[in-house]
């Protein structure tokens, strides 16, 4: 059993991030699923980012330490495009996190990675968050850090392409998604 912190998207606590959260627990995890805005998640990217705007970052950062502060230090750090961002920022607090999980975005720099840490991505390719050059650049510091970084790129779909309520879902990469996720965090 793994305890995961499970960070949502810029979009707020969608039913996507529940969903993935149960989908977890059923593999026998225990995950938590914090809340960053505390108000209902937004309809549509900009009006995410308004709201992000709204709780103001610092905010949602202090929600996401106060959702961790009971877990053990090993947990797994894993978030959604935005919650990427959020993961990366605890893991420089949270050394000894068992792994970082990122679901639709690149987030974090390598001075918080440790050698051998186990880092694994998921992107659309392309992404129209996530430029190429980008992508490139962030796998190439991580894994001179250190990190013990797989990338996987999943062609065609849209930037959250495993929330299946959003126009960018496409449900064999989000299926092949969740099989590589669950591999990855078996024993951890």
């Amino acid at each position: 059993m793994t305890q995961i912190a499970l960070f949502h998207s810029v979009y707020g606590l969608r039913p996507a991030v529940l969903a993935a959260a149960d989908r977890l627990r059923a593999a026998g995890h225990q995950v938590v699923t914090p809340d960053l805005y505390g108000v209902p998640a937004a309809g549509t990217v900009d009006e995410g980012f308004a709201l992000l705007d709204k709780v103001g970052r610092d905010t949602a950062l202090g929600r996401a330490r106060a959702a961790v502060a009971d877990l053990p230090p090993d947990a797994v750090l894993a978030g959604f495009s935005f919650g990427c961002a959020v993961a990366a920022d605890l893991l420089a607090e949270r050394p000894s996190a068992a792994a970082l999980l990122l679901l639709h975005g690149i987030a974090g720099g390598p001075e918080a990675v440790r050698p051998g840490l186990p880092v694994q991505l998921h992107l659309a390719d392309p992404d129209e968050f996530e430029p190429q050059e980008d992508v490139d650049a962030w796998q190439r510091a991580m894994t001179e850090a250190g990190a013990d970084l797989t990338v996987f790129r999943y062609p065609g779909p849209g930037h959250l392409y495993t929330d299946p309520d959003l126009p960018d879902h496409a449900a064999a990469a989000a299926e092949l998604t969740w099989e590589r996720v669950l591999a990855f965090l078996d024993g951890r």
